[in-house]
């Protein structure tokens, strides 16, 4: 009957003080759960995520990017949010949560409907939101890493992320009431997540009206989503200390041409399971 359905029959059926979520493809370094229960020691803390990591990141090109797009999601979006202490999605395959904060959302988190369907995707992000709407903190531990495998085809990729499109725009919903209650800087950063493809979308069509109507080449638009391109894959090269994320910059493309189309679809068809 689905994760879901799993998850609450083994929390219900569990007696520890802290769960620990892991996905099926995903393998921990030894010392993930003493860093993670460590955090967990604040009772304020309702949820706390490892790092990302592909473990089979040395497959195809595809794989290569999305390494690095875990680590750009973990140690710049989700370090971010912690520093503010609400980590908007503590993500599935390694997140550590506070049982007794479990017990008490499980009727919530089992009862998610969307249009009058359940919800068959986006748990970790809907268990999250609700931890943060129950007022707990959720934390980032970049320090506990997790290996978990990626898709290595187009194909796959696309599914997966046309699921994580759906469930984003669903629970960003859900999140809209707790962002009064939190620091200032998680209004921002959801306007940002959501605003930013927006904005590239619509620089893309500009240009491809431009060039349709008046067979000019937009080149003030390639240069400036290029630049910004180069910009940040070197602020993270920097940051990394790993020259290969200036390879990143092909995400660009990967972002334009697919992610972008896809998460229109992934709009118009958010009652789809």
């Amino acid at each position: 009957v689905g994760k879901r359905k799993a998850q609450i029959a083994a929390i219900t059926q569990s007696s520890g003080d802290l769960i620990l979520n892991v996905d099926s493809d995903t393998t921990l370094a030894p010392d993930v759960v003493s860093k993670l229960a460590h955090k967990m020691r604040d009772p304020a803390v309702g949820a706390a995520m490892g790092q990302l990591k592909a473990s089979n990141q040395g497959d195809t090109w595809l794989t290569r990017l999305i390494d690095m797009e875990y680590w750009l999601a973990c140690n710049e979006e989700r370090a971010a949010q912690a520093r503010f202490g609400a980590v908007m999605c503590c993500c599935g395959p390694c997140a550590m949560y506070r049982r007794s904060a479990m017990l008490s959302l499980l009727d919530q988190y089992e009862t998610q409907l969307y249009r009058g369907k359940p919800s068959d995707f986006g748990e970790d992000r809907h268990l999250t939101i609700l931890m943060l709407s129950a007022g707990f903190r959720t934390e980032y531990v970049p320090s506990a890493i997790a290996a978990t495998v990626v898709p290595d085809t187009i194909g796959v990729y696309l599914r997966q992320q046309l699921r994580w499109a759906r469930s984003t725009f669903r629970d960003t919903l859900l999140a809209f009431p707790v962002l009064p209650g939190l620091d200032r800087y998680l209004t921002l950063d959801v306007i940002g997540q959501n605003g930013g493809p927006l904005l590239l979308a619509l620089s893309v069509l500009t240009g491809i009206g431009q060039f349709a109507l008046t067979a000019t080449v937009p080149w003030w638009t390639i240069m400036v989503i290029g630049s910004m391109t180069l910009v940040r894959c070197s602020v993270a090269a920097y940051r990394a200390r790993e020259l290969r994320f200036l390879g990143f910059s092909l995400h660009t493309l990967v972002n334009i041409f697919l992610l972008i189309p896809l998460k229109a679809y992934a709009l118009c068809t958010l009652s789809n399971s």
